[in-house]
């Protein structure tokens, strides 16, 4: 059985990643996985620097580069997903044979927006008013209005990703709330509900 883990950013999705992790479900995180794969030494840094030449320093993807070199050029964005998208499929199989028939999470941002959903058995939404998301984000160091703004421009709204999920856990509640939400949502799985 495989979750699909989503939402926008700033909703908590990390937080409620690392609930399931708590609570004995294995959980491949693709986000995290990109960071192997252009950190030093990883498999994607030739291939990155060779497409977008000067986004690398001493061995690893220089992401506010990488970012600048991308960042609003739809051809360039689908350049990099060539790149890195096949490389953590093949990463996510690798996750899927260590856990056999185990219940797993799959932690994607882009769930909807890459056709992930089509590959999981259910979809949790992370979701949080907009509010709540705007101070999260905008408290990150570095993260300005502007690129608030294009990040959401590329995922789908959070209304459109509640209406097609299995489950919502809402994060606007307090942790133990939250980690409540997870439980049920593990319960619900394991006895085949939902979907």
């Amino acid at each position: 059985m495989i979750i699909g883990l989503t939402g926008s950013i700033g909703m908590g999705k990390s937080t409620v990643a690392a609930m399931f992790r708590d609570l004995g479900v294995p959980v491949f995180d693709a986000d995290a996985e990109v960071h192997r794969l252009q950190g030093p030494g990883g498999a994607l840094v030739g291939a990155i620097e060779a497409a977008f030449p000067g986004s690398t320093t001493d061995g690893a993807v220089d992401r506010a580069k990488l970012r600048l070199s991308v960042f609003g050029d739809d051809a360039a964005i689908a350049r990099l997903e060539a790149i890195v998208h096949p490389a953590v499929a093949a990463a996510r199989t690798d996750f899927l044979a260590r856990h056999g028939d185990a219940l797993v999470v799959f932690d994607v941002p882009l769930l909807f927006e890459t056709g992930g959903d089509a590959k999981v058995d259910r979809v949790v939404v992370v979701s949080a008013p907009d509010a709540v998301q705007r101070a999260r984000v905008l408290a990150r160091p570095g993260m300005t209005r502007e690129t608030f703004e294009a990040i959401l421009a590329r995922q789908t709204p959070d209304a459109e990703k509640r209406a097609r999920a299995d489950f919502v856990i809402e994060t606007d509640t307090g942790l133990d709330e939250t980690r409540a939400q997870v439980r049920a949502v593990i319960a619900c799985v394991t006895r085949g509900e939902g979907g």
